[in-house]
């Protein structure tokens, strides 16, 4: 396994592979890495012959209130899953290797990106993005894979990729969860064991609705309200929000028609927590 810190040394171990005739696969991290991330991986390295993970807290994606700072850094470890899986190059760049002095241009979809974590966190997907955009002309992969945890971020890379012309596949691979449910987040290790517990909220929400939703209730807005009220009801937690949207647009829905996307966040203290359901009817 190659570990590489520049631009040129990573192009160069991809290079080789694509002459050699191999597919290109691609997963892209901020590290701290779990088992959805192992997920991730193991479906590259089983579809693709060769198997890049980039391993980057990018600074353009947190706001100036947000835990960038403390956002988890663990590269041994990190290092060590890849290593087990089967990787074969690590991308490990620096942030003034990725946004030198100068630095001036940035990556932005407009309309899916107004709602959700674009509302909650303006600059969000612009830094989300343009990185992205980054990393793909680094690398030059044949298929990036994305976890739907993320779901958002999700259809803002999709959307990118069709409007800019990328001749990249995007697979978007299944939320993995911890065995009560809670969706596998880097941030999970902030919380305290209270909050742990109550954090499965999210899910028991989420799959509440899914049987609504199965019995013939298609009136979003009386979801999303009883979503609201399940969250303010459990200690500790503070909602963001809770939305019932169209996948495609990510435009509000009245009446549940089609494919729709099930969205929370909530805080426990400074630990912002996202979790979603795609539910076609």
């Amino acid at each position: 396994m190659h570990i590489c810190e520049t631009i040129s040394a990573t192009r160069q171990a991809i290079l080789q592979a694509r002459q050699a005739g191999k597919k290109i696969g691609f997963v892209p991290t901020m590290g701290a890495l779990h088992a959805g991330h192992a997920i991730l991986m193991r479906r590259a390295k089983t579809e693709c012959d060769y198997v890049v993970v980039s391993i980057f807290v990018n600074p353009t994606q947190f706001g100036p209130n947000e835990d960038f700072a403390r956002y988890p850094r663990t590269f041994e470890a990190d290092q060590a899953l890849c290593a087990a899986v089967g990787v074969d190059v690590i991308f490990y760049p620096t942030p003034e290797l990725m946004y030198p002095k100068g630095y001036q241009t940035f990556v932005e979809v407009t309309e899916i990106t107004k709602p959700l974590c674009g509302a909650s966190r303006p600059g969000h997907f612009r830094g989300v993005a343009t990185v992205v955009t980054k990393l793909f002309n680094i690398v030059m992969p044949d298929v990036a894979y994305f976890g739907q945890k993320d779901a958002q971020q999700c259809r803002v890379i999709q959307q990118m990729v069709a409007d800019l012309n990328m001749p990249i596949q995007i697979e978007i691979v299944e939320t993995v969860r911890e065995p009560d449910g809670l969706a596998m987040s880097s941030r999970n290790r902030y919380l305290n064991p209270l909050q742990r517990h109550h954090a499965t909220i999210l899910y028991r929400t989420l799959v509440w609705v899914k049987e609504q939703i199965a019995a013939g209730q298609r009136n979003a807005h009386e979801l999303e309200k009883q979503m609201a009220l399940r969250i303010e009801q459990t200690p500790e937690a503070r909602l963001d929000y809770a939305k019932i949207l169209d996948y495609e647009t990510f435009s509000p829905v009245e009446t549940i028609e089609k494919k729709v996307l099930v969205a929370l966040a909530v805080f426990f203290d400074q630990t912002r927590l996202i979790d979603n359901f795609l539910i076609d009817v």
